[in-house]
């Protein structure tokens, strides 16, 4: 009797049918871009750190820098995200509720980092980036790097981030944690990495990015507290980003589900 009430459902709405397999494909394209994704970001990781240069020689090596911290985030977030669509396709029809339990945590995981690392961070690093590059290169990228690193890999560390996580956002929806947790966490980031730069500038007597140098005390505090307002920014714009495409999508899906009148 379950069949045929199922068949003769299938029947009277063919279009649902459609729907589902539409979305199963769309889950496939997404599962196979996260994996497409990480593959890239370990990519540019081990061709970074392939590189010899002085810097990465240094007290702090290349953790000293944002940019290669950020790369660190995004493949371990996208590295989460692939292992989630593992133990969601393991665990799917199983009825295993332990099995069920490890997979909302790690989904739990996966949204927190991208709503307190993976974007705000991501996002800081290629606005930062580009803007200080447009205004004057060697304040923060000599022309010297141009030796050391290729210009695909420096777009691959400065550049892709942005898509790729507006990407992500855009196909997967995510629970962003209470704001008050979410702004503590990347206050506790910004500070946190703030204080390495100058724990860094305390043993080398250098400051880890060139324009330091020639900025004075007030400025520096000055520059430090508006990157930690920034950070809390970029967290907020993507609380909202992510609330209104997927409102959206809700949306469209609710007027799809609206029966037509004839």
């Amino acid at each position: 009797m379950t069949k045929v009430t199922k068949e003769m459902t299938t029947c009277r709405l063919p279009g649902r049918g459609r729907q589902w397999r539409a979305s199963a494909n769309r889950a496939q394209q997404v599962q196979v871009l996260r994996v497409a994704i990480l593959l890239s970001y370990c990519s540019i990781l081990c061709n970074y750190k392939a590189i010899e240069m002085p810097s990465h020689q240094t007290y702090g090596g290349s953790w000293k820098f944002l940019t290669f911290i950020d790369l660190v985030i995004q493949a371990v977030f996208f590295g989460i995200c692939v292992l989630t669509d593992l133990s969601s396709l393991l665990t799917r029809g199983s009825g295993n509720q332990e099995q069920e339990r490890q997979l909302r945590k790690l989904i739990s995981l996966r949204d927190w980092m991208l709503a307190v690392l993976a974007f705000p961070v991501g996002v800081f690093v290629v606005a930062v980036f580009w803007i200080i590059y447009a205004y004057d290169r060697e304040m923060i990228y000599p022309k010297l790097l141009d030796n050391f690193i290729p210009g695909w890999l420096n777009h691959g560390m400065h550049t892709t981030v942005l898509p790729f996580i507006l990407i992500e956002m855009r196909t997967s929806h995510h629970q962003y944690p209470s704001r008050s947790s979410g702004l503590t966490a990347i206050c506790t980031f910004s500070v946190g990495y703030i204080l390495w730069v100058c724990w860094v500038h305390h043993v080398t007597g250098m400051w880890v990015y060139p324009f330091l140098e020639h900025i004075g005390p007030g400025a520096r505090i000055i520059f430090f507290g508006s990157t930690t307002i920034l950070m809390n920014f970029l967290y907020l714009l993507g609380e909202v980003l992510n609330n209104y495409i997927w409102d959206t999508q809700r949306r469209m899906e609710e007027e799809k589900e609206k029966p037509k009148l004839e």
